[in-house]
């Protein structure tokens, strides 16, 4: 079946055909319950008061704010009593060190060869953002190098119009491993250095921005292909992603605009990639590029690239390994026995539904005067033209804690074109070099509290929220230098209403 789907597809409302949801299973909504979403999801107007409901960003599936770094590490507010049980088995999978093969430890070898971490939690610390490294005595434990090549027609996937094809490195696959069990060389060592720009705004406050520049030394096994584009990757946050998963697809798909039609300046374009799981074209969601659709294909990938652990998605016991790293290649491995793979089906299902199931925290201080006042700041500024406060989930038969559910996350889930200064210039699926998947807000400004740092973006240059904001280019450009031209006061009153997200 062909989805070809072009601009005009995307941009005239037409129905989408083939991108639907096929991973959920979902009871259609009726008519009466799409005019009260509507109603319910327009664009707020009154900034006096907390619109109904906003204190709870994931609905019922929202927790209380804790204020320390267990924040983002708890169950959805309605998960039933049943469910408590896989997701703390879950959450001994996310933590769990694994090790290398051959071990008497059966359920847990199969490590690398090559890796970049031990464990999912190791890069999601207490399930929150990762960081790039600080200073010459750190590891890159968090942040790790994407690499592939530009390919051809012959690699390009005909289902998806404007598909940009890639290939893997030849030597060292689509990501760099810093690690490797004993007798095997890590792929590489993560150099980065930092110039500053001192950015000046309108009332004459100072913003210095580090512009960094990475560097892959210590090669292992030979140098990168001339035309290798590399990009650095922190770990994302881990919180409310069932609830993105529930989005309809069709409503994310109704705010994409690649044509610019209404001319805002805003032109936002789904990912569309081909799913492992479904054997199809479906709508990217997860990543930050929107490369990948459902979360259990992202959690098998992440095992597989990250870990190095087969899996009944990804089922290579080798890991990343490439041809041309034989030894790699012929190293004993975890799989083959009863579990079948190093990871098998039931332990993909539990890591699967423990990270649907981390909740989002409660909004703090929704009606605080400042609050209000950089919301509407966050308005007027633009911001909500990318960062759509909320949208209402798929009525779900099998899913209770994401069914049905009013949510802020606070993001459209659209590629945008962020401009030179963010640009990593290595495409994935749809997305250009310039483009990446509007990042969900939600949960941000407990970042200090669960990952004791304030670094933000794809790669975590930005030290502060404000850094973040002058960062956006491209189609953030003009909201950009509204937030420069804001007096103190209504800059300060934007960065709490970030802070209470």
């Amino acid at each position: 079946m062909v989805f070809a789907l072009g601009t005009s597809a995307l941009a005239d409302g037409a129905p989408h055909a083939g991108i639907g949801d096929p991973h959920l299973n979902v009871v259609p909504r009726t008519a009466e319950e799409a005019a009260r979403i509507a109603a319910i999801t327009g664009p707020a107007t009154d900034f006096t008061a907390a619109q109904r409901f906003e204190q709870n960003p994931a609905g019922a599936a929202t927790v209380r704010a804790t204020a320390n770094g267990d924040a983002f590490s708890l169950p959805s507010g309605n998960m039933p009593f049943e469910g408590e049980l896989d997701f703390r088995l879950g959450d001994g999978l996310f933590r769990k060190l694994w090790v290398s093969s051959p071990s008497s430890t059966l359920a847990s070898d199969g490590l690398g060869p090559l890796y970049n971490a031990r464990s999912c939690q190791s890069c999601h610390i207490k399930d929150g953002r990762g960081h790039p490294p600080e200073g010459p005595q750190d590891t890159a434990l968090s942040l790790f190098l994407r690499v592939s090549i530009p390919g051809g027609e012959e690699d390009a996937i005909a289902e998806i119009e404007d598909y940009i094809a890639t290939l893997p490195e030849p030597t060292y696959g689509l990501q760099m491993q810093d690690f490797a069990v004993q007798g095997f060389r890590a792929e590489y060592k993560l150099g980065v250095t930092y110039q500053e720009e001192v950015v000046t705004l309108a009332d004459g406050t100072e913003v210095s921005l580090r512009h960094p520049t990475y560097r892959a030394e210590n090669l292992g096994y030979g140098p990168l292909h001339p035309d290798a584009m590399l990009s650095p990757r922190v770990a994302p946050q881990m919180i409310g992603l069932g609830l993105l998963e529930a989005i309809p697809a069709a409503d994310i798909l109704a705010n994409a605009d690649p044509d610019d039609l209404d001319g805002d300046g805003i032109s936002g374009r789904a990912n569309l990639v081909w799913s492992h799981e479904y054997d199809q074209v479906m709508l990217g969601r997860f990543g930050l590029k929107a490369g990948s659709p459902t979360i259990r294909e992202q959690s098998a990938s992440a095992f597989v690239g990250d870990i190095g652990i087969s899996n009944p998605l990804f089922t290579a016991g080798a890991g990343e390994c490439t041809d041309l790293q034989t030894d790699c290649l012929a190293a004993i491995h975890g799989d083959g026995d009863a579990r079948v793979f190093e990871l098998d089906q039931n332990g993909l299902d539990l890591v699967t539904f423990y990270s649907r199931n981390l909740a989002v925290p409660a909004r703090r201080n929704v009606n605080d005067v400042d609050v209000l006042r950089g919301k509407q700041v966050f308005h007027d500024s633009g911001c909500a033209a990318c960062h759509t406060p909320n949208f209402v989930t798929h009525r779900l038969e099998d899913r209770p804690e994401q069914s049905f559910q009013l949510i802020w996350p606070h993001s459209d889930m659209l590629l945008h074109d962020m401009g030179e200064g963010l640009a990593d210039h290595r495409p994935e699926a749809r997305a250009t070099g310039t483009e990446w998947r509007t990042a969900p807000l939600w949960g941000i400004g407990l970042t200090k509290t669960v990952s004791d740092h304030t670094y933000f973006l794809h790669d975590g240059r930005a030290r502060s929220l404000l850094e973040a904001v002058l960062w956006h280019g491209g189609e953030a450009q003009a909201a950009r230098i509204k937030v420069v031209e804001l007096p103190a006061e209504d800059r300060e009153a934007l960065i709490k209403y970030l802070e209470s997200l």
